[in-house]
C-alpha cells in the first residue's frame, strides 16, 4: 500500500467549490481509500491505496464530481516529488531569500527546461520561474495576488493542468509525509 498526496485545485477558495473536509474524508473512505489525512481546507489530501497515482487522481476527481457536483482538477504527487522541491529549487540557494515569495506549481505532465520559453516569463519581470520536471518553481517579486503569472496563465501557455502551493504549505506537506 502506498501513500499518495492529492492536490485538489480550487476548493474552498473565495466561496467556490465548497466542501467540508469531513464530508470529503467520508467520500474517500467510501471509495476504498485508507488513512485519510487533510492539511488546511484548500485541498491537500493524503490517502493510502493499492492503486497507482494516476488511478488515485482519476478516482478522486470522478467521485468529487459525483458527490459534490464540482469539476476539480486533481494532481497526485509522491513524497519524492516534495523532496525534489527542496533539492532542486534554485531560489533556495539565494542569500536572504524570503520564503513567503516562493511557490511551486505542480503540473500534470513532465516538462522540459525549454518550456520556460513557452511561458514567456520575461513579460512578468521581476517575477521569476524555473522548470524542473513536473514542477515550476516560482519567486514572486511582490506576491502571488499581484501578478498575472498564475495557475491559469501556466495552464493556458503549456496546455497542462496545474495547481500552485506556497512554500510554507510545501514544507508542511513534506513534514506530514515524513510522519508516516
Amino acid at each position: 500500500m502506498a501513500t499518495h498526496l492529492a492536490l485538489l485545485r480550487g476548493i474552498n477558495v473565495s466561496g467556490h467549490n465548497m466542501m467540508k473536509m469531513d464530508a470529503l474524508k467520508t467520500m474517500l473512505e467510501n471509495i476504498g481509500f485508507q488513512n485519510i489525512r487533510t492539511y488546511l481546507q484548500t485541498g491537500n489530501v493524503f490517502v493510502d491505496s493499492e492503486e497507482d497515482a494516476s488511478k488515485v487522481g482519476f478516482m478522486i476527481k470522478q467521485e468529487i464530481f459525483k458527490v459534490f457536483g464540482h469539476e476539480v482538477p486533481t494532481i497526485v504527487i509522491t513524497k519524492e516529488d516534495l523532496e525534489l522541491c527542496f533539492k532542486n529549487n534554485p531560489f533556495l540557494k539565494e542569500k536572504d531569500i524570503d520564503a513567503k515569495k516562493l511557490y511551486v506549481a505542480f503540473v500534470s505532465t513532465q516538462l522540459k527546461k525549454e518550456n520556460i520559453n513557452d511561458l514567456k516569463i520575461s513579460q512578468f519581470k521581476p517575477d521569476e520561474a524555473s522548470i524542473d520536471g513536473n514542477r515550476i518553481f516560482i519567486k514572486y517579486a511582490v506576491g502571488a495576488g499581484k501578478t498575472r503569472f498564475d495557475q491559469k496563465y501556466i495552464e493556458k501557455k503549456l496546455n497542462v493542468t496545474s495547481t500552485i502551493r506556497n512554500w510554507n504549505t510545501v514544507t508542511n506537506l513534506l513534514a506530514m509525509y515524513s510522519e508516516e
